[in-house]
């Protein structure tokens, strides 16, 4: 059997708005340009050798129906006004051609998107730097472990790809952020 291993990845993110949660995730999947998909949630590694598309090339690659894997952050929210975000993290070795990377997803409420952006990036950071043996001590500030993982020059780069929205009155909001995996 063969295996079946990611070789490209695009990121998106999205809002929406309805009466309904289904209705309102539903918008948000439209939105991120993949509400045709049948979706598949996976854990959080990015495989090595895998290359980062656009957004808009990996929708291109993607057909209706077609079971698609991602790695998903949502939130929801129907309160008036209530700040509901979701941020995948990105932290990638220096190596990425024979070491994976990892991916986290963040979902909360009452968070800006700069704050959740932050802690999702944070947490792919630290999982990285634990596989590759880099020492730190978690209760450092994320500035401080930050410039230790540069300093070790194991990690390459860290990023983050978030969706915050305020809800509205009389409807409901959701948001996603997503890693998209595509295969050959």
């Amino acid at each position: 059997m063969a295996k079946l291993i990611p070789c490209r990845i695009f990121f998106t993110k999205g809002v929406g708005r309805d009466l309904t949660q289904l209705g309102s995730f539903e918008m948000a999947l439209r939105d991120a340009g993949i509400a045709t998909q049948n979706l598949v949630y996976v854990s959080s590694i990015f495989p090595a050798g895998c290359k980062e598309v656009s957004r808009e090339e990996g929708l291109k690659e993607l057909s209706p129906g077609e079971i698609t894997h991602v790695v998903m952050a949502r939130a929801d929210t129907d309160e008036n006004q209530r700040l509901v975000v979701a941020s995948i993290g990105l932290a990638l070795p220096a190596d990425l051609d024979s070491q994976y990377g990892y991916l986290s997803e963040h979902h909360g409420h009452g968070e800006t998107g700069d704050e959740a952006g932050a802690f999702a990036e944070d947490l792919a950071a630290c999982m990285l730097a634990k596989t590759l043996g880099v020492e730190f001590d978690p209760k450092t500030a994320w500035d401080e472990r930050n410039q230790l993982f540069r300093a070790s020059d194991r990690i390459l780069k860290t990023r983050n790809f978030t969706q915050s929205a305020q809800g509205k009155r009389g409807a409901w909001t959701t948001v996603v952020a997503a890693a998209v995996l595509l295969f050959d």
